[in-house]
């Protein structure tokens, strides 16, 4: 099978414009070093978000609120967004960028501290949706706990899993593409899960809970 054409990577990332609040919410990242998941992939949580009716959503890296927006473009009105971030600077980003969309506050709950730790207390089996874009080193520990905390029928979703075209380099072998390259061998290969790899971004995998 031939590889896609860079056009039509091109075409299918910005098929669809971003709401001019996400807009700003991705230069405001961008500013504070919190690279905001690309239009495809935002689109992307954003659908799945609407097919599943995920009311009850985890995102590990909230950055400046971004995905965030996405996310909650597909939940009904009544779902709630529970966003991990340990940089309180990002925080007050996304705070923003919730407000300036209309978000009424308690849809959002954004909690500061070490991701594993506070995933670590949430509920199993209680969340419809994981959204994990954060420090790649703790991936392992965020699936895990992802894993636990998904209902069946939930959604995990991890960005940067092609890693800026590394991982599918089977020369490139530096400990984050490593990393990367086998957490994505081990979900594909787990039978709780049913997964998919899409080239969207830097790479979009996802995975459902049996």
């Amino acid at each position: 099978m031939p590889a896609p054409k860079a056009s039509s990577l091109s075409y299918a990332e910005d098929f669809i414009t971003p709401h001019p609040v996400i807009e700003q919410a991705q230069r405001r990242g961008e500013e504070l070093g919190a690279s905001p998941v690309g239009n495809g992939a935002g689109a992307v949580l954003r659908m799945l978000a609407a097919a599943i009716s995920a009311r009850h959503v985890v995102e590990v890296g909230t950055g400046a609120g971004s995905s965030g927006l996405w996310l909650l473009q597909g939940m009904p009105r009544d779902g709630i967004l529970t966003t991990i971030d340990a940089d309180p600077e990002h925080q007050r980003a996304a705070r923003e960028a919730y407000a300036a969309a209309g978000i009424p506050t308690q849809r959002t709950r954004v909690i500061s501290g070490d991701a594993a730790s506070v995933l670590g207390r949430l509920t199993d089996g209680a969340y419809d949706m994981v959204v994990v874009d954060a420090d790649k080193e703790s991936y392992p520990v965020y699936v895990r706990e992802a894993v636990r905390l998904l209902r069946p029928g939930g959604v995990l979703a991890l960005d940067n899993m092609l890693w800026h075209d590394r991982v599918a380099d089977p020369a490139a072998r530096d400990e984050t593409t490593t990393l990367l390259r086998d957490l994505g061998k081990e979900l594909r290969d787990d039978d709780r899960l049913v997964p998919a790899l899409l080239p969207t971004g830097d790479g979009l995998l996802l995975a459902v809970r049996r």
